[in-house]
């Protein structure tokens, strides 16, 4: 993955082929030259009140001022505590119990752990198998990893991943072979209960799917009905519900949990990008009571933790972001003009015959590229569009998220487009003019 383009999600090395950074304020980053770009996917989806908010630099800044850390062996504080709460009343009745951790890697770890513990504590010490689907992105953990169906990703670390079962992508634009788009969700749901039963339910230790899935599909949100079949067959079986919400959730899609929208609770939930906005590092796995009571009678709390759990000024990083979300009315706001934003993508590109589709929920949107609309065949990988279309976008000085092999792990291009949860209209009027000057210039390059 060396000299990976700016704009590509497989931006992980290669430093010298990137500009850098200076500083940033409200949407718009700078390099160091003095090149401005607006940052229209909140890096991987992490920036909801964009750069630079004085409010939250100053709740940092005191916090500091005081004491950074309180080891969790040693102490709780009051940002921790403020922080628990805010984030309960936000989650709704009976999610009062949470591991805070760094990041959204080990928050799915930690939802894992949470999950396996809870079947010991049952005494049902078989049930250690997990079951996920494919496009499917958890993290970078060999834990996560092990769940997740991202090629170009798991490829160096097979042979030291756990066993996992892979279900099909839940994808309305891309059904499974001879499944409509209507009958999609009876047909996955149905899979599920298959594989269930093929393992055998005392197997089954949980099923993990992003209700929105991100970066390994490009903002594909669950059809119609989807996720309450999902939840009947785990129950019916006695199968944890993991709802990974790491990119998807704390507002993202428009209510606080990506799952509110389709009327479901899971068991255990992985959170992080939204939460402190990328002002500081911190996720967290959310667990219901019901998992929460078995683990506390057997083994008095959650065995999973960190050096850095509850981290002192990350709580208060997420305390202040998420006062302002909650004070400015910011997850309201997403969920009306999330809609307008969507319009106004198909507008700027529905001449573009080479965009197949344009998905998501608030302001997640994903928009797949394909060479033939009738047959929905991908481009070749080898032109790299995806990555084309972010490297244009950068040089006109707009930030989105390039992604590749949407379809069969090599094939298929997306981009992602995931703005501050306070964008004006303005600025997602700009954000889509340049994002379709850089898609046509992307695809003018691949056809040349």
């Amino acid at each position: 993955m060396t000299n990976a383009p700016i704009g590509s999600a497989s931006d992980t090395q290669a430093a010298d082929a990137r500009p850098k950074v200076a500083w940033g304020k409200g949407i718009h980053v700078y390099d160091t030259t003095g090149k401005r770009y607006i940052d229209a996917s909140g890096g991987p989806a992490v920036y909801c009140l964009g750069h630079g908010n004085e409010e939250v630099n100053a709740a940092i800044a005191a916090q500091l001022g005081r004491i950074a850390h309180g080891y969790r062996y040693s102490f709780t504080s009051d940002p921790m505590e403020e922080f628990i709460e805010l984030v309960a009343t936000a989650c709704g009745p009976g999610f009062e119990r949470m591991v805070l951790v760094s990041g959204g890697s080990e928050a799915v770890e930690s939802a894992l752990k949470l999950a396996l513990q809870y079947h010991s504590a049952r005494g049902q010490q078989g049930k250690r198998r997990f079951i996920s689907r494919r496009r499917s992105w958890h993290g970078n953990t060999l834990g996560a990893l092990a769940v997740s169906d991202f090629l170009e990703r798991r490829a160096p670390f097979e042979g030291a991943l756990t066993e996992a079962s892979f279900l099909s992508a839940v994808n309305a634009y891309r059904p499974p072979a001879g499944v409509s788009a209507g009958d999609l969700s009876r047909h996955c749901i149905a899979e599920l209960e298959a594989e269930i039963l093929k393992i055998g339910a005392d197997k089954v230790a949980a099923f993990i799917f992003e209700p929105v899935v991100g970066a390994a599909g490009g903002a594909v949100p669950a059809p119609p009905g989807y996720a309450q079949g999902i939840r009947k067959v785990c129950d019916q079986y006695g199968i944890l519900m993991i709802a990974d919400e790491v990119m998807c959730g704390s507002g993202r899609c428009g209510t606080w949990r990506a799952l509110e929208h389709d009327g479901v609770a899971p068991d255990i939930m992985a959170v992080a990008k939204g939460l402190a906005g990328g002002y500081l590092p911190l996720g967290a796995a959310i667990y219901h009571r019901s998992v929460s009571d078995v683990i506390v009678a057997r083994y008095g709390g959650p065995l999973t933790g960190h050096t850095f759990t509850g981290h002192t000024a990350a709580c208060a990083a997420g305390v202040a972001v998420q006062r302002i979300v909650k004070r400015d009315g910011l997850i309201e706001r997403v969920r009306a003009d999330g809609p307008k934003f969507m319009a106004m993508l198909r507008n700027e590109l529905r001449a573009v015959a080479a965009v197949g589709d344009i998905r998501g929920r608030g302001f997640f949107a994903g928009i797949e590229f394909v060479s033939d609309r009738e047959t929905k065949e991908p481009f070749d990988s080898a032109m790299q569009l995806a990555n084309r279309i972010g490297r244009a976008a950068a040089r006109d000085g707009l930030l989105c998220y390039a992604s590749m092999g949407n379809v069969d792990g090599i094939r298929g291009d997306t981009v992602i487009l995931a703005p501050p949860y306070n964008a004006t209209a303005g600025e997602l009027e700009e954000i889509t003019q340049i994002f379709g000057r850089a898609v046509r210039c992307g695809l003018e390059e691949v056809s040349t």
